[in-house]
Formats: structure tokens, sequence, C-alpha cells
């Protein structure tokens, strides 16, 4: 347990050190038609896409970033689909090119990213943010994300997340590149309020084996507990008579994702 994690600190990089590690706390808000929210406690990983962690032998099946988890699933490595995603939209990355992903890693065989975060950035500045929001289905949308000085932007829902909403309104988004702390939100906006809020807080950690230990044991199983939390909550609004919106692709069930 001496080990280090291997790291992509360098004077020529802009941005966040990495790897990192976000001890965090997730919520979700349903203001309507039914009221109801939660919390739950997790952490995530912050990782430069060119410099994925290498971590000690004994931990690697605690922390896994396969290509197949994210995007389609079918590009060569991480960056390389995060890099055609770009170039489907125009943007191509400068010099020092360096793309961040938050998310959480596969965890003893098992993974769910609700939201995965990429920061990419070049030599001038930020260039794109994309946001890749996966539903308990299944499916995967990415958003580009051309953000404000504060990390804020607005892009129409796409992908059917719950069974309890439509796709159609937008989401409002505040994607600021994680510091010491992390700070997310995505509020669905329908007819000019928000009927669900999710938002994320952590505090960074540097992502020593020592660090991702004590994580692991705090939140055993984290990716799993997470996907199980939005089914039972998708199964108690679903009794409390939260109508079914059905997807005109496949027919859903009370145990999607609850937003």
């Amino acid at each position: 347990m001496g080990a280090t994690v291997s790291s992509s600190t360098s004077p020529n990089h802009a941005g966040p050190t990495t790897p990192a590690l976000y001890e965090s706390v997730v919520g979700h808000v349903r203001t309507a038609p039914v009221h109801n929210a939660f919390t739950h406690r997790t952490y995530y990983w912050l990782v430069d896409l060119d410099h994925l962690p290498r971590l000690p032998l004994l931990l690697r099946p605690l922390a896994g970033f396969r290509t197949a988890d994210h995007g389609d699933g079918d590009a060569s490595t991480l960056r390389a689909g995060v890099d055609t995603f770009l170039a489907e939209h125009g943007i191509t990355l400068g010099e020092e090119p360096r793309v961040l992903m938050l998310c959480q890693a596969r965890v003893l065989g098992y993974v769910f990213n609700p939201l995965t975060v990429y920061w990419c950035r070049d030599r001038t500045g930020l260039r794109a943010v994309v946001a890749e929001v996966h539903n308990t289905y299944g499916d995967r949308h990415r958003y580009l994300v051309h953000t404000d000085d504060r990390g804020r932007a607005t892009v129409d829902k796409a992908l059917y997340v719950s069974p309890f909403n439509r796709v159609e309104g937008h989401y409002r988004l505040t994607l600021p590149e994680p510091g010491p702390r992390l700070s997310l939100t995505v509020a669905l906006h329908r007819h000019g309020h928000p009927p669900f809020t999710a938002t994320v807080r952590g505090t960074r950690r540097k992502a020593t084996p020592g660090a991702l230990l004590r994580a692991a044991l705090r939140h055993p199983l984290a990716p799993l507990v997470a996907a199980a939390r939005i089914r039972l909550q998708g199964i108690g609004l679903y009794l409390r008579g939260l109508p079914v919106q059905p997807d005109r692709n496949k027919a859903p069930t009370p145990t999607g994702t609850p937003r």
C-alpha cells in the first residue's frame, strides 16, 4: 500500500491536477407533480484521459476505466471517443490538448454513471464541455455544452431518462471545472419551472491508494448502490401514483430513474 497512483501533474497542463477523488453528496429534488427529495453519499474520480490512473495490482478491481462504459462504447480509447464527438460538432483541440473526465469508475465489475462530464481544453483555454447522460435502461446521450465563465449553459433534453418525464423541456446546467470543491447542478425545466433538479457537491482528495481504499470502504460498491437507490426511488414514486410517461421506442417500467 506504499505505492502511489500515477498523476498527470505538469506545468504545461492547465486545469486541475489529476487523478483526484471527490467525496461527494448527490441530491435529487422533484417538485412536481409530487414532491420527493433524497441524497446519498458517494465518490467520483477526476482523471486525465491521456494519463489514466495506474493502480497497485490489488486495488485495480476498485477502479476501472473502460472505453465500453462511455460514449457509443466503440472507440479505440476514451480520448478518441471524445475527439470524434467534438469533431462531429466542428471542434478540434489545438496545441496542448487535455480532456478531463469526472465519473464513477467501474467497481468489482459494475459501473453506472447517470452523469459523466468532460472538460475539453487546449492552450487557448476551455474549448467545450461534454455532458454524458446514462439512463437505467442502458441508453446514453452526449450533449455538447458551451458554458459561460461560471460554467452555466442550457441544452434541450434529448434522452428518455425517467419513466416519469417525457423527452421535452431543457436542462439548465452548471458545470464548472472542479477545484478544491466540486459543485455541479442539472435542472430540468418545463413550462417555466424546474420539476427536477440534481446536484453533486464534493471535496477534493488526493488520489492515493490509501484514499481510494478508504473511499471504497466508506462507500462499498458505490455504482451499484447508486443505481439501486435510484430504482427504489422510482418504485416509491410509482406507488405514490406518479403517472408513467411512455417512451416512443420502448415500454418503461416503474424502476427507471426518478427524474
